[in-house]
């Protein structure tokens, strides 16, 4: 093991963090891809419909539970294996396939595609730029951060309100805080990729630590685009 570790070490920076980008990237995807299948079967069932939507204990209760991996994940990946981060995550993507069925039944397919298409540009010229940009963005942490939490409170807040100035605020600031974010994240994960790892167990994790940082920006981007672009039902 320790000769694993001194040669794995001894890679050239630029060809670490080269495959570690790969690995994001690519667990992103499979994620995203998971999400994007277990949609697809939840709106062909008409018994998974009517399990999830038609009871709002089942629904929040996917949604607590979806929390509660991502808080989990983070929390132990340092204790944990890649393996069981790898289940975690997928299971997450999964789960969220399941609850982002209900957008297929209150958007216009038309609009969930043509909002894809422009979430996905977006989040591929904000990761393009934090990827090459020389531009410290760590300043930017804090203040996408403080946006993230008001976002946040204010959502919870309107859901007794049910203000519509409210919900477009909180739609159009979501916008600019995710695509923020996007950059933010791919700086951060290509200085933890330049900083090189011990093994090649110690970068699957932080690969997938860094997939579910990105699937989380792209999701929530697209999500925000929606409510902005979409047309309901």
């Amino acid at each position: 093991m320790f000769e694993q570790q001194n040669a794995y070490s001894s890679l050239p920076t630029a060809t670490v963090a080269s495959g570690f980008f790969s690995k994001v990237y690519g667990w992103m995807t499979a994620g995203l891809a998971l999400t994007a299948l277990v949609s697809m079967f939840t709106l062909s069932s008409e018994a998974m419909l009517q399990l999830i939507f038609g009871n709002k204990l089942v629904f929040y209760g996917l949604i607590f539970g979806e929390l509660g991996l991502v808080i989990a994940l983070s929390a132990a990946i340092n204790r944990i294996s890649a393996a069981t981060a790898t289940l975690m995550f997928l299971g997450y993507s999964a789960l969220n396939g399941v609850t982002f069925a209900a957008i297929f039944l209150v958007y216009t397919q038309s609009s969930i595609a043509s909002t894809f298409f422009v979430a996905s540009g977006t989040f591929a010229a904000m990761s393009l730029y934090g990827y090459v940009t020389k531009r410290d963005l760590t300043g930017w942490g804090i203040f996408l951060f403080m946006g993230l939490i008001g976002i946040i409170i204010a959502s919870v807040v309107n859901i007794f309100l049910q203000s519509e100035m409210i919900y477009w605020i909180t739609s159009y600031i979501g916008v600019f805080v995710f695509v923020g974010l996007t950059a933010y994240d791919t700086q951060k994960i290509k200085m933890i990729g330049q900083a090189g790892f011990a093994d090649a167990e110690q970068q699957k994790k932080a690969a997938i630590l860094g997939a579910l940082r990105l699937y989380l920006d792209f999701i929530n981007l697209f999500l925000m685009l929606l409510r902005v672009m979409g047309t309901r039902r």
